[in-house]
């Protein structure tokens, strides 16, 4: 097999893990929603607020970025996660057309219950692999993640 038909089959295998991991996470996401009696949408933007609070707040635009979806359903979405007191919403206090977002203390209780199954599943997904290999995989990832934005990118405007 040619050096061109090697790489092409690595890609597509790689390609294809990529499908069956996504598909198990979302698997994964769903049982966490469920046992917080949210929607995995939801579920995901709790996990997003709470990693990309540092303290103040986040805004909705953040979060939507994120997790690569439009503006106004995390807007929609966090106006129901506010009704059931998991989410607070405030104003910015640096600019008045923006709400902050956080996680309420119900919200990180919530979710505190549910660490030590989530560091079982952790140890799960991750077994056999050190800090230190998951480091190098995560930053491989992070290099393909860019990679496949610019070539996406080139096939929208018609180079590739």
């Amino acid at each position: 097999m040619s050096e061109n038909g090697q790489l092409n089959r690595a890609a597509g295998q790689f390609v294809w893990n990529i499908v069956e991991i996504h598909t198990q996470l979302e698997e994964i996401h769903k049982g966490w929603a469920q046992m917080l009696g949210i929607t995995e949408p939801q579920w995901l933007i709790l996990m997003a607020i709470d990693e990309l609070d540092e303290g103040r707040g986040v805004s909705g635009i953040a979060v939507a970025n994120k997790l690569r979806i439009h503006p106004a359903f995390v807007t929609n979405q966090t106006k129901k996660l506010e009704t059931i007191e998991f989410l607070d919403r405030v104003t910015s206090p640096d600019d008045a057309r923006f709400l902050q977002i956080s996680l309420t203390e119900k919200a990180r209780a919530e979710i505190a219950k549910l660490s030590m199954k989530r560091q079982a599943l952790n140890l799960t997904m991750f077994g056999g692999l050190d800090e230190e290999a998951l480091d190098y995989l995560n930053k491989r990832l992070k290099a393909i993640a860019k990679n496949s934005q610019l070539a996406a990118q080139k096939l929208s405007i018609g180079i590739l």
